[in-house]
């Protein structure tokens, strides 16, 4: 290859035969055949290809095949060469021959210099389009992980506050029932009461937390009427004591050997007894559950942010959507939404814990919204090619057109009202798939089926 290939090339225009040669001596000839791979898609961008003749097609990988997304079969088309001014540069596409034909490979290096060295001007502007545009790029990104940031932990902190706050009521009322307890032992003690009398008085206390609950939706009959047979007795306070009883599925049966077993002076000492020992093993109950649930979410939290845990490394998907999903919990309870699990029996796999949990929680984030507050979220998980996994998040929302599923990952790009969405979520999703992973990231959209499709190699690549 000499100059005189470049020459008729309008991409060449204006470079003299001096400057041609420079180039050719800086590239190397690539004769390639029908089949060739040129460059692998994710691939670092190194080297800048320039279509001499011949046809390459550009080809990305789905999940099932691969699949053309343009050509290259005019001399001039040219691709990569991003390293030469920003060093993140990948191959979007791979590249693989169609027709016979000779391409003209430099490295970015020797771009970038002779770049800076014919054209100074023009290799500052085009340094500076890519310094403005990842500068834009990374403020936004910071501003929108702020703003979901913000909104995570004022989730948390509302999912954290109910479990708290009700422990804080129990342990309240865990105090006034323990004084009631006492003063009502007390009371007991002081009028005298044989221990086969306390005997029965405990027999009838363990029978009462040893029912069942009642089946009655509304209790309020069954309160009335033991309240009614208990002042009959000489109790007093049996608007307080009745709820209690009723919710110990207790009944005036169980009243009438209550008042058997204790003589009537005795009888509202025992009862305030009975009534604060079912009340302590509610309460104690619920400071249970409560600080059991704080306990679940601090995991979930952690397990969703990979704390103290190695970047890469083993990891289950289904466990990575579910710690998602707690987080998001106060979405899901913001609207009316059935929420379909099948998570199949998969293999782990090696990757980015922390960054993966980034892409579930863009994913159904979206899902979330698309639905506008009611509607069916659907986690899938299954086995993919040699030994890597598929994550499908679905919904049941309107659908995206066509052309909007076409640019859905294109950075900045988004449907969202304004101060809403950055249009950078499926950008860093697709990133972080495609890029980190070495997977694919596909949707499938219809009126009331939208489907995103992770696709996740057993390890990433480790170029």
């Amino acid at each position: 290859m000499d100059a005189a290939d470049l020459q008729p090339i309008e991409l060449f225009d204006g470079l003299s035969t001096e400057q041609l040669n420079a180039l050719l001596a800086a590239g190397e000839e690539v004769a390639f055949g029908p089949g060739d791979l040129l460059w692998a898609e994710g691939a670092r961008a190194d080297d800048w290809w320039v279509l001499i003749d011949g046809v390459v097609e550009l080809v990305r990988r789905t999940e099932r095949e691969d699949m053309v997304v343009g050509l290259m079969d005019a001399p001039g088309r040219w691709a990569g060469g991003f390293r030469a001014w920003v060093e993140t540069g990948r191959f979007l596409a791979s590249a693989r021959g169609l027709e016979a034909g000779r391409m003209l490979r430099v490295p970015a290096t020797s771009l970038r210099d002779l770049t800076a060295q014919w054209f100074p001007f023009g290799s500052h502007l085009i340094k500076g389009v890519y310094g403005m545009a990842l500068y834009v790029e990374s403020t936004a990104r910071q501003r929108d992980s702020l703003a979901n940031l913000g909104k995570l932990a004022a989730g948390l902190a509302h999912e954290i506050n109910n479990p708290s706050a009700a422990a804080t009521r129990a342990t309240a009322a865990l105090g006034a029932a323990d004084e009631t307890l006492f003063a009502s032992l007390s009371q007991l003690a002081a009028h005298g009461i044989a221990p086969e009398q306390f005997t029965a008085l405990d027999e009838l206390r363990r029978e009462l937390a040893a029912r069942p609950a009642p089946a009655y939706v509304d209790l309020s009959e069954i309160e009335d009427s033991l309240a009614e047979r208990l002042e009959s007795a000489g109790v007093d306070r049996t608007w307080s004591l009745a709820p209690v009883l009723a919710s110990a599925n207790a009944d005036e049966e169980w009243c009438d050997r209550l008042g058997s077993a204790v003589d009537r002076r005795s009888l509202q000492a025992g009862l305030d007894w009975i009534v604060a020992s079912l009340q302590s093993t509610v309460l104690r109950a619920e400071i249970t559950e409560s600080t059991r649930r704080i306990s679940e979410l601090v995991a979930a939290v952690r397990s969703y942010s990979q704390v103290d845990r190695a970047a890469l490394q083993p990891l289950a998907v289904a466990e990575g959507l579910e710690s998602t999903l707690l987080v998001l919990g106060h979405r899901l309870r913001e609207g009316t939404f059935e929420v379909i699990k099948e998570y199949a029996d998969v293999p782990r796999i090696e990757g980015y814990a922390g960054e993966l949990n980034q892409v579930w929680t863009n994913l159904i984030g979206n899902a979330l919204d698309a639905m506008g507050g009611t509607g069916t979220l659907r986690l899938t998980t299954r086995g993919g090619a040699d030994g890597g996994v598929v994550v499908e998040i679905g919904d049941s929302g309107p659908g995206l057109p066509s052309a909007v599923a076409e640019r859905a990952f294109e950075a900045f790009y988004t449907t969202k009202p304004v101060g809403q969405g950055t249009g950078l979520g499926l950008d860093i999703a697709r990133r972080i798939v495609v890029e980190r992973h070495g997977g694919t990231i596909e949707i499938e959209s219809e009126p009331g089926d939208t489907t995103f499709r992770v696709s996740l190699p057993a390890a990433p690549p480790t170029t």
